[in-house]
């Protein structure tokens, strides 16, 4: 009776220790989405929110989502402006799937338009892989997400391929490759914070803390090996 008594209280035990893990990962969010990005005073869509909670005080069209995010994607030359400005759409994208699908299917006809151009931009293939995996991180592998069967991976090995030395570029791909491939991850982390000695804007980013001012900052995030991420996500 003891025995059976003590493996029912350590099997509740390591129950509810397991949920609060679960607990604590949702809370922490998928990167691509749940966390800000410092771009100055840059512009990017409208936002109130602090971070990827919309509050309801939002009161952005998403019937315009693709056309506004084109328009200062096309603007902009700075990494860091398209992510934050791709983490908006993806989550104003959330209200309205007709305009999800809409986003996507324009920037990804937007790269694919550049691959076969005699000078193709880094920034459409980037913009692709980014939407892309953001999509993931919202929807999973579900077959109702747009991006379900696209690979962001390949489309920002071809953005790094096109600009070797862009540290900010390399510290979106780092964040795309979280999960792997752990080499190709690795690369991405280490060229970022390299980058970061003469950039002060990722330099800023990099040390940002994830969610709050005691989790891990984001340069301790990708410097982590592969096994240890998995592990705890």
């Amino acid at each position: 009776m003891t025995s059976t008594l003590f493996r029912f209280f350590r099997f509740t035990l390591l129950t509810f220790a397991a949920s609060l893990l679960l607990v604590g990962a949702a809370v922490a969010g998928p990167p691509l989405i749940c966390h800000p990005f410092d771009i100055g005073n840059a512009k990017s869509l409208p936002w109130i929110s602090h971070d990827w909670n919309l509050d309801g005080r939002e009161n952005y069209d998403a019937r315009n989502l693709a056309n506004d995010t084109l328009a200062i994607l096309d603007r902009s030359q700075v990494p860091l402006v398209h992510m934050e400005t791709l983490r908006r759409a993806t989550l104003y994208a959330r209200s309205d799937r007709a305009a999800a699908k809409q986003l996507l299917l324009k920037i990804v006809a937007r790269a694919q338009s550049s691959e076969s151009s005699f000078h193709p931009d880094a920034f459409a293939p980037f913009d692709a892989a980014y939407v892309i995996e953001a999509y993931k991180q919202w929807l999973g592998e579900n077959a109702d997400n747009p991006a379900h069967g696209l690979d962001g991976g390949a489309w920002i090995r071809k953005s790094v391929k096109l600009r070797p030395n862009d540290g900010q570029l390399a510290f979106a791909a780092a964040l795309i490759t979280l999960r792997g491939p752990e080499a190709e991850h690795q690369e991405y982390a280490q060229k970022a914070t390299a980058g970061a000695k003469n950039d002060e804007l990722l330099a800023r980013n990099l040390e940002s803390h994830f969610r709050g001012p005691k989790s891990e900052t984001m340069v301790e995030m990708i410097l982590r090996n592969n096994s240890s991420k998995i592990a705890r996500q």
